[in-house]
């Protein structure tokens, strides 16, 4: 089964299969990052600016400010969440979690 995954309204939102199913306003944890020297940056998410599908899971670059140090820049590929192939449901993964980025080369 194919999953559709698309960005809405300039990058506010993730739509999954036509749904939207992920805001961009989120506060993301992230360790073993580039993003900024925290070891933990606290990611204040402003856009995706990219969105694609590894297998089953969902997964987006975020723009954002690291709310800790000010820096600002785009993340690596984080997941947003799974589709089950069974059901086409998606599950969110909770970003207040702490998440380890992808690098931005694939």
């Amino acid at each position: 089964m194919t999953t559709s995954v698309h960005q809405l309204d300039d990058g506010a939102w993730i739509s999954v299969n036509d749904r939207r199913v992920m805001p961009v306003s989120d506060l993301w944890r992230l360790r073993k990052h580039e993003f900024c020297e925290c070891d933990v940056a606290d990611v204040l998410a402003e856009g995706f600016v990219a969105v694609g599908v590894d297998r089953s899971n969902v997964e987006a670059r975020i723009a954002g400010q690291c709310i800790a140090c000010g820096s600002d820049g785009v993340t690596g590929w984080l997941q947003m969440g799974t589709v089950d192939p069974k059901t086409d449901r998606f599950r969110p993964v909770v970003p207040e979690s702490i998440h380890q980025p992808r690098p931005a080369t694939r």
